[in-house]
């Protein structure tokens, strides 16, 4: 049975919400190497990311929230109302959000969340593996549960110890799971030895690690500090990943691997030219202090360029834990950075946009919330070059209509790099700003008792 045996995590390849904040209707993005979400502000763009981040603050937490954790380090929520879809009609609001995960071997996840009590509950939980639909509600009898029980699942149940036993539904924070309920203690065992209870493991506990191990960074990732707090190393980041990047660096310096990804940090900060060499050392069992070369490029007496990390340029520090973040993924890690671009002169940006495309080519699962074009076009670049293969990067563009609704248009790039029309782009915005200046100036530098028609 493949929903209660071991197997590779799954790896989420679809998200769609609906109900959400401006996301009215329900829509998906694809999940691709590399899947770039564009758009105005306050068009969508982070609206589509939060309910997989909500679910991942979930199951970070070190008690039971309920079904979910609306405020702690990844979002930030006080009342369910600030979920749901607000029209300016208010009889049109919405009082549930959904949310559609779908992975490979046919895995697919579909949670309903409302209000109850001003707290967050599940009103249903829809899995589909190997074709066969279990949906699941808190309160279903054992008639119900049967009643709908996919055979999969019968067939395991009917090997088990557990088959002469009474269903119901259990929740774990978010996740809703068929329980079965030993009626009287299994023959032959001591008391107290074997389990009164099981709960089934479905496609969703399959997704947990997918989620649990996803790397993000905000927009919003502080400024530079002298000392930055020394934190634990592993292969999961518990809420947002800055605050991990200085310990990362130092840890790095202990093994050969680490090393080869700190060789390899540093080649990022020489090709965005912002830095030749980065350290960190802690100071002692709480604090890391991180230094920086001054210069893009090694020089004589070079040892002597490094400096704290708060005496160099703003954009540093805010694109070190995106570099940082890039060379700690596993493959097939999914990494969500959110406006990488920020503080970054036009060329870095550029340059940025490749190191990017270079880690999705290396195998890592990245999403790029952004409002650089220069960096999309160098991922373009990368494309036409034949560095990049053009089904590796999704695109998606976020809009909003006259009621504040969300649409998200999708495209895929072509092997020239072409990603075709989309609703509204950034070569656009620049070519009528360019437009525009032309004529500003041509206007300015004219004679005003000249008639005659600037020339072009």
């Amino acid at each position: 049975m493949a929903a209660a045996n071991q197997r590779t995590p799954s790896q989420l390849t679809k998200i769609g919400v609906g109900g959400f904040k401006s996301l009215r209707d329900d829509q998906a993005v694809e999940l691709r190497p590399l899947t770039i979400l564009a758009g105005a502000n306050s068009a969508g763009k982070s609206s589509l990311l939060q309910p997989l981040l909500l679910l991942k603050q979930t199951l970070e937490e070190g008690y039971d929230p309920g079904a979910l954790s609306l405020n702690g380090p990844n979002v930030r929520f006080t009342e369910m109302d600030q979920l749901f879809w607000r029209p300016k009609a208010a009889s049109e609001r919405s009082h549930e959000f959904r949310v559609k995960l779908t992975a490979d071997a046919g895995i697919e996840v579909a949670l309903s969340f409302a209000e109850r009590d001003r707290k967050p509950y599940i009103v249903e939980m829809r899995q589909t593996v190997e074709g066969a639909n279990l949906t699941l509600r808190e309160g279903m009898t054992d008639g119900e549960i049967r009643s709908i029980l996919p055979p999969v699942y019968q067939n395991f149940l009917s090997r088990s110890p557990f088959r002469d036993s009474s269903l119901s539904v259990g929740r774990d924070r978010w996740l809703l799971r068929v329980v079965a309920r030993l009626t009287e203690p299994r023959r032959g065992a001591p008391p107290g030895f074997a389990p009164s209870q099981w709960s089934l493991p479905g496609p969703a506990d399959e997704l947990r690690e997918d989620i649990l191990s996803t790397i993000y960074l905000p927009g919003l990732r502080g400024e530079p500090a002298r000392n930055y707090p020394l934190a634990a190393v592993g292969t999961r980041f518990p809420g947002t990943f800055h605050k991990y990047a200085a310990s990362i660096i130092a840890n790095w310096k202990e093994t050969e691997e680490g090393e080869a990804r700190l060789e390899g940090l540093a080649e990022d900060l020489r090709h965005l030219e912002l830095a030749w060499k980065v350290e960190a050392r802690p100071l002692d069992a709480a604090q890391v202090e991180v230094k920086v070369a001054r210069l893009p490029r090694s020089q004589v007496g070079g040892a002597f360029d490094l400096v704290n990390i708060a005496d160099v340029g703003f954009g540093v520090s805010q694109v070190l834990p995106v570099l940082v973040a890039l060379r700690v993924a596993r493959e097939g890690q999914l990494v969500y950075l959110e406006q990488p671009e920020i503080h970054l002169h036009p060329n870095a940006q550029v340059r940025l946009g490749e190191v990017i495309a270079d880690a999705a080519k290396r195998g890592v699962r990245v999403i790029v919330e952004t409002h650089s074009s220069l960096l999309l076009l160098a991922v373009q670049a990368r494309v036409a070059q034949g560095d990049l293969a053009a089904e590796a990067v999704g695109l998606h563009w976020f809009s909003r209509d006259e009621d504040g609704a969300t649409t998200i248009t999708s495209g895929s790039l072509t092997e020239a790099g072409e990603f075709g029309t989309w609703p509204e782009d950034f070569a656009d915005i620049e070519l009528r700003l360019k437009q525009r200046f032309i004529r500003a100036a041509a206007t300015h530098d004219q004679d005003p008792d000249d008639l005659t028609p600037p020339s072009h």
